[in-house]
């Protein structure tokens, strides 16, 4: 199953937002990736696939309850899956680095 482009770029940019909005004061230590710590990171991107699942609920519970625009929950939905799909590519990279590195001779 392919993700719309709209959908893909919109679950993209949330996670942006996240990561930028969500910045760790500096003078903490030495960390990586823009003053985050990689457990940091990881953190917050699975705080935004809870997000983006509460927000799909939340949408369905309204389509339900006839309050709701259906178009709205499809977006809902697609953004949720395009989030949880982009946690496991990268938890899917994350397991293979560390496969190669197990591999390196000492």
């Amino acid at each position: 199953m392919t993700v719309p482009a709209s959908v893909a770029l919109n679950a993209y940019a949330n996670a942006v937002k996240s990561v930028a909005s969500g910045g760790a004061d500096k003078s903490e230590g030495p960390k990586e990736f823009g003053g985050q710590s990689f457990g940091d990171l990881v953190g917050q991107a699975l705080g935004g696939v809870v997000e983006a699942g509460k927000a799909s609920e939340t949408q369905a519970v309204s389509a339900v309850a006839k309050q709701g625009d259906m178009v709205d929950l499809v977006t809902a939905v697609s953004e949720a899956e395009a989030t949880v799909q982009t946690v496991v590519a990268v938890r899917d990279k994350v397991i293979t680095a560390y496969q190669e590195i197990m591999r390196m001779p000492i």
